[in-house]
């Protein structure tokens, strides 16, 4: 269900950003575009933007909130998918028109595209876009996990009506009887097992890794590339002089990275601190239970 809604969130997304006319709408545009060729405008207004975060967010929300299945700091990762959704609409502005943004001092256009592509090197959008795509691997992965623990526990309590318990994945509680009420919510303990204290860990091992390339793409490929007020770009292989280049609004770029790092190093923190306090709890809960049975 949730990768449903998320691929719908991406076409609702895609269909409010980009929109694709089968001819130019202005008098400017038909004289760069083709008959019969499809144009594609980029031009977006502050609502389209809004409702294409609302229509993500929904999606998001509902699956945090409708669920059957949770555990400790799912709320956490949800809330965090929700807050670096709207964190990655309002950065990418600033990007939208990076070509446009783009000017050189020389009369040939074929020389600032040289340019263009010689100094942004290196993807910047897209990039940030699959980043994002493989943090919601992340959460989908526990999703995952615990609904195959859910099915497992459900057979089991088909069988068993009383001491639903499975070692190996962990403790799972529910607020009802599990056989009478199958749409119980149920909790899952993850401190009760150490293969549900690993599949967590790895999980958030997945989410810090996925964090730290966000930060090294924004801090070493996007963010050098808006240090400079100018520069000279060297395209004499495309039959160019060195024109002087410059990147507009470069301020406002370098604070998107700026807001996109500071989300990343915050989750990374977070956690950390997951990490190890589910590592301790697990620690804490072995030397009690070696204690009782002594």
């Amino acid at each position: 269900m949730l990768a449903v809604q998320l691929f719908i969130y991406c076409v609702a997304r895609h269909c409010s950003i980009v929109r694709i006319v089968s001819f130019a709408e202005t008098q400017e545009d038909s004289a760069l575009v083709p008959a019969g060729h499809l144009f594609i405008d980029r031009r977006t207004s502050s609502e389209e933007v809004m409702a294409a975060i609302v229509t993500g967010l929904i999606p998001i929300l509902r699956t945090a909130v409708d669920t059957s299945t949770t555990y400790k700091g799912r709320a956490v990762w949800f809330g965090f998918l929700c807050v670096r959704l709207v964190t990655l609409f309002v950065a990418e502005m600033p990007w939208f028109k990076l070509d446009l943004d783009f000017s050189c001092n020389s009369t040939k256009e074929v020389c600032t595209k040289a340019c263009f592509n010689q100094h942004f090197d290196k993807p910047a959008v897209m990039a940030w876009n699959f980043l994002f795509i493989l943090l919601v691997v992340s959460v989908l992965i526990m999703e995952l996990f615990t609904a195959h623990v859910r099915s497992v526990l459900l057979k089991k309590a088909v069988r068993q009506t009383k001491g639903v318990e499975v070692e190996s994945l962990g403790e799972l509680k529910s607020k009802s009887d599990l056989v009478a009420n199958s749409g119980a919510v149920m909790i899952l303990d993850m401190h009760g097992s150490m293969h549900a204290v690993i599949f967590y860990l790895l999980s958030m091992i997945l989410r810090i890794v996925v964090e730290g390339c966000f930060i090294y793409v924004l801090l070493y490929w996007n963010l050098p590339k808006l240090s400079q007020t100018s520069f000279l770009c060297n395209v004499i292989d495309h039959g160019c002089a060195e024109p002087q280049c410059v990147v507009r609004a470069a301020a406002e770029k370098r604070m998107s990275i700026y807001a996109l790092a500071s989300i990343s190093v915050l989750v990374i923190i977070i956690s950390c601190l997951f990490c190890l306090y589910f590592i301790v709890h697990y620690i804490c809960n072995c030397c009690t239970q070696r204690s009782n049975d002594v």
